[in-house]
């Protein structure tokens, strides 16, 4: 998967373009009488008037945007109407430098509209504004209206209404429900000054400066902080986004882990963002007092159990400064497996897009740094894709490869692996056998257009032979965000990994055909969750069982995404280690953090072949 900063960089361009595509003008508005802020917004998610001109709408400045390509301020009206569903907040959209100040009474005059960050095609809400502003300030030095406080008592636990069919599964046209649908509670106070109390970070800060806390702090809580995001049908309606109006001269964004509390009041304008939805863009920012999360460890394995590993380094080249970051991570809080499958391992000039396939240079500087950290000899294995055949960073070449510790564990070569040439299984003396080892599955299958080819290899350890396939899915790139305008969100994304699952279910039926007792292990950056029809697909007819979920639901986690710890990485394994002695650890040393070097927490397996 593309790191997240890489898809973001990538996102916020095309948001510069589109913020003026996506806004819904008249080319000729009508002229509305004139109207308080609870009439622009009214109570549904777009506004009754888009495209009309209004004028002299007053307010008091709650936030100035003096930066990124949506600047502008927020005002709010003088007197509420008493209807809930209506916000009495709205944002001006000057395009440049605004020329107002927090508490500045003013009207404004200007053109109704809609703009939808991340553009249409994104399925995003969108933020109901004035544009193309006249704005005349009438006084300052104003007491700011009341902030609304946003908290459990709130916030409801239904997440979303059910879209209208008629209109595409859009929950545009619905009459908002704030007392019934968290998302309409949002909407209902977008543009509003409103304030939490102190909450705790479920989300670290990220390099975007943004974090998430969780306004209901008993919602799906596991252990170490975050909120567990365990079924489709259960939000954590208590997540919400958190940037700053505050310049960072005056008040450094701060730098937050999960488990962490962002204490006293923290307050400003509700706004919408493309990336996670309503956003408390804050004009007073709480402070963080630690939580004193610490990087796990997970036990060394025994002498008679095989550990194996799934660790995606994040778009790893030569370049990079993380290599000994990295090799801790194997060697102190890994304890070294036995076999180590990794995720995101680029060729050895990283992004520059030359031709290079090749990535000995990259496994080289990471097998080394594991030697210096005190960690074993790892010899590796792995295919060089075809340039640019595999997706991930234009360039990059990620593909899978394979550590493993020749003192521990052997590895049988058996040649004719490479890029396009597909693995097989034979049955040889009653065993089953790879035809070429390490090999790819199924390369020309167009499940892996534009994706990772699985990487299958074959081990032996104490004379047991050991059948390991390293996978990295296709990304959620693409999906609807779950605070999408469309609900359900389409996740459309999930017809990919549908097809890799099945083509990795049968090649390991395969296996099982040859050999009813083989011990097969299938791990990952699988982009999945335990419960998705993509785990279920990888599991058909008995073949594999997601072993993460031999854990406690509340430590059901390899990845930490807008206020949701989720499960992405997974490691699968065959009836024969299910019915065995095993267990399995979710080792979280990245995911939580701020400073992490990886935004995917490894996942190991032991057991006893």
């Amino acid at each position: 998967m593309p790191s997240k900063s890489s898809a973001r960089l990538a996102a916020l361009t095309v948001a510069a373009v589109c913020s003026t595509v996506s806004s819904v003008v008249l080319t000729s508005p009508a002229h509305a009488a004139a109207v308080a802020v609870h009439d622009i917004q009214g109570s549904t998610r777009t506004s009754p008037l888009v495209g009309q001109q209004v004028t002299d709408v007053a307010g008091v400045v709650t936030g100035v945007r003096t930066y990124g390509s949506s600047r502008g301020f927020w005002i709010q009206g003088p007197s509420a109407d008493g209807d809930p569903a209506t916000s009495e907040g709205v944002f001006v959209f000057t395009s440049s430098t605004p020329k107002v100040a927090v508490g500045d009474a003013v009207t404004v005059s200007g053109t109704v509209t809609e703009f939808v960050p991340g553009g249409v095609s994104s399925g995003n809400q969108s933020v109901t504004q004035i544009s193309r502003p006249a704005v005349t300030v009438v006084s300052s030095g104003n007491a700011l209206p009341r902030a609304t406080v946003v908290d459990s008592r709130s916030v409801p636990d239904a997440y979303a209404p059910e879209g209208d069919a008629a209109a595409g599964g859009s929950v545009n046209g619905l009459t908002l429900r704030p007392k019934k649908y968290a998302l309409d509670l949002y909407e209902s106070l977008e543009g509003m000054n409103v304030a939490i109390g102190s909450s705790r970070v479920v989300t670290a800060t990220d390099p975007f400066s943004e974090l998430w806390v969780t306004v209901k702090p008993h919602e799906n809580a596991n252990r170490r902080g975050g909120t567990v995001y365990g079924a489709y049908t259960a939000q954590n309606t208590g997540r919400l986004q958190i940037q700053s109006l505050i310049p960072t001269a005056t008040q450094p964004f701060p730098a937050a882990n999960v488990g962490d509390t962002l204490k006293g009041t923290t307050e400003g304008p509700l706004d919408y963002s493309q990336f996670g939805g309503y956003t408390l863009t804050a004009r007073t920012l709480g402070t963080v007092e630690s939580g004193g999360l610490e990087r796990e460890t997970t036990r060394r394995q025994a002498r008679g159990e095989l550990a194996v590993a799934t660790y995606n380094v994040e778009n790893l080249d030569p370049a990079d400064t993380t290599f000994a970051d990295h090799a801790a991570a194997i060697v102190d809080h890994l304890q070294s497996p036995d076999i180590v499958s990794l995720e995101e391992i680029q060729d050895n000039n990283g992004a520059v897009n030359d031709g290079t396939v090749a990535a000995d240079v990259t496994l080289r500087k990471l097998t080394d740094a594991i030697v210096a950290a005190g960690g074993p000899a790892y010899a590796w294995r792995s295919i060089d894709p075809v340039d640019l055949a595999d997706g991930g960073e234009p360039g990059g070449n990620i593909r899978q490869a394979f550590l493993y510790d020749p003192a521990r564990v052997s590895f049988v070569d058996r040649p004719g692996g490479d890029a396009t040439t597909a693995v097989g299984v034979t049955k040889v003396r009653g065993k089953a056998q790879l035809t070429a080892s390490p090999g790819r599955i199924d390369p020309a299958n167009a499940a892996w257009t534009n994706s990772r080819k699985p990487l299958a290899g074959e081990f032996t350890f104490r004379g047991r032979s050991v059948f390991v396939i390293a996978n990295h899915f296709a990304s959620k790139g693409g999906d609807q965000a779950l605070h999408s305008q469309f609900q359900p969100p389409a996740r459309s994304s999930e017809t990919q990994r549908h097809l890799q699952a099945t083509a990795v279910n049968a090649f390991v039926k395969d296996i099982l055909a040859k050999q009813r007792t083989a011990d097969v292990v299938t791990l990952g950056d699988i982009n999945d969750f335990e419960f998705s029809t993509t785990a279920k697909l990888l599991e058909a007819d008995g073949a594999l069982w997601s072993a993460v979920k031999s854990l406690p639901r509340s430590e059901r986690y390899s990845y930490d995404y807008q206020g949701n710890s989720q499960v992405l990485d997974q490691i699968l394994i065959s009836p024969s280690i299910r019915k065995g002695r095993f267990d399995y650890d979710s080792v979280h040393i990245n995911a939580e953090f701020s400073d992490q070097i990886s935004d995917h927490d490894p996942q190991v397996l032991r057991f006893r072949p």
